[in-house]
Parts: C-alpha cells; structure tokens; sequence
C-alpha cells in the first residue's frame, strides 16, 4: 500500500526544476495516469504563488518505470490573479507527460451551483468490495490497494450477459491516509479519481463480449481536470464515469467528483486509444 502525500512528494534540485521516484504501489498497466500526472501538478503547486489550482491538462507521451524522474517547470504567464505553468516529466531523457496547469489567488467573482448530483446511496450504507468479492477472486492491481472502495452497483456474475451503460460509479476513500492540509495533494484526489474512471466506464459497456478474457486496451491519450472546490476534510469521494461514445479507435470520457454532501468537487474528461491486447509468443 501507499501514501499518496508521500508517494507523489517532489524535491527541488535547481531554479523551476524537480525530481521525484514513481511507486510501484501505483501499478495499473505500469504507473497509473493520474498518480504521473500528480507528480506535474505538485511540481507546479511549488513554483506557484497561490495556492488553489484552477485547472490541469496533460498528454500522456511514454510509459515510465519505477524508477526516478525529472520534471521542468516553466511559468508561461503570471499576474495579480492567476499563474500558468508548463510542466515536462522526462525518464532517463524520454518524455514521460506534458501538462499545463492554471493556478489562482483569492478572487472575487460571479456565484451560481446548478449542479445535479446522481441519486445514489450514501458510503455508510455500501460494502466494502473487498467484502463482496469471492475468496478466489484474482488479486487486482497494486493501485487498488491504495483505496477502501464501496461500489454503488455489484455484479457477482462477470463479465456481464448483457451489454451495461457505460456509466461506473464508486466511493472511494483514500489509504492509509484519507484526506490532506496541503491544498496540491488534496487536488492530486481529483486527478487521480477523475482519471481512473474513463476504462471501467467503457468496459462495463463492452464486457458481456468477452467471456473468455479481455481482448482490449485503452491507454489514456490525455486529461483535463476542472477544480470546483477543495474538500480537504471529506475522505469520501463519488467518482462519477460516463463514457459517451467510442468510435474509430478512439473512447470519450467525462468525469465527475462529488463530496459526501453532493457538492461537486471536480470535472473533467478525456479520450482513450483502443486498441486490441497484443498476442502472446
């Protein structure tokens, strides 16, 4: 298990330029998009001025080991009221992500919340899926370890004999720690959940098809991230997944990340590269 505060902790070795070491508790198809993509938004949170990120975008460019990386942050405009970084994240001299991050100060500004939460039951009222699985169930990848999770809806029969709406929705509370002070880990919460949501929206759609195996990848091609309102006291999080629509290689996806009261955290979205898992020699 690990500690995302520790596990996505950047150290500074020069004017605008860091270095940080990827878990392998982060492990879900190699380094997890969202934990890489923390690395970017920590380091831009300790160049910044502020201390409230406003919105983060990357491109996923190469798969990275376990192993060190460095990360390059530029200031692309500053002022009274907002900062832009951009953040490069290379291994050994390949490009591992490239990220834009807007941050902000205290501003005031025009209010309105014509937010609609999804009707679903409160954490307190679910099982731990731990506890729902079968004894014999494979073990999942390291990620998962890293969360106590209650699913809105559990299958036991999978895959599917049907197709399902390509919706996926669960609480999710960090572990071992559950919620963080410093306001960029606290944002690495959303990163992290906003992104995780995009493959299991889409495979529970297609899943019924493969009763022998999954015969199907989609690495992530990038991530946008909107930052609505922190919620740095509330371990329990609703990701809400929707994958829209797939078509010609290419899965869309949006997220959504509320509070337990329904106020919604974050937003966000994506799109995925389909492509067929490679035969094994």
């Amino acid at each position: 298990m690990g500690d995302l505060g520790v596990d996505t902790a950047v150290t500074k070795v020069a004017d605008g330029r860091y270095r940080a070491t990827v878990s392998r508790e982060w492990e879900i198809w190699g380094p997890m998009g969202g934990y890489m993509a923390s690395f970017a938004l920590r380091a831009a949170g300790a160049e910044s001025t502020f201390t409230r990120p406003a919105s983060f975008f990357c491109h996923y460019l190469g798969v990275a080991r376990f192993d060190e990386i460095e990360l390059d942050v530029t200031k692309l405009r500053g002022g009274r009221n907002a900062e832009a970084f951009r953040v490069s994240i290379t291994q050994a001299g390949k490009a591992i992500l490239e990220a834009t991050v807007w941050t902000i100060g205290e501003v005031e500004g025009l209010e309105h919340d014509d937010t609609q939460a999804p009707a679903v039951a409160d954490p307190d009222d679910l099982a731990f899926i731990r506890d729902l699985l079968p004894e014999d169930a494979p073990p999942p990848f390291k990620f998962w370890e890293n969360f106590d999770a209650k699913p809105i809806e559990f299958r036991e029969q999978w895959p599917p004999a049907e197709p399902l709406d390509p919706i996926w929705r669960q609480w999710e509370r960090f572990a071992p720690t559950a919620t963080f002070e410093d306001p960029w880990v606290d944002a690495c919460r959303a990163v992290i959940l906003i992104d995780v949501c995009s493959w299991p929206s889409a495979h529970s759609h297609h899943a019924w098809k493969w009763p022998g195996g999954q015969e199907w990848i989609a690495p992530s091609l990038d991530l946008y991230v909107a930052f609505h309102e922190a919620a740095p006291d509330e371990p329990w999080l609703l990701i809400d997944g929707h994958s829209p629509v797939g078509r010609e290689g290419l899965i869309a996806w949006t997220g959504r990340l509320w509070a337990r009261d329904r106020r919604l955290i974050a937003s966000g979205g994506g799109q995925l590269l389909c492509r067929r898992v490679p035969a094994r020699s």
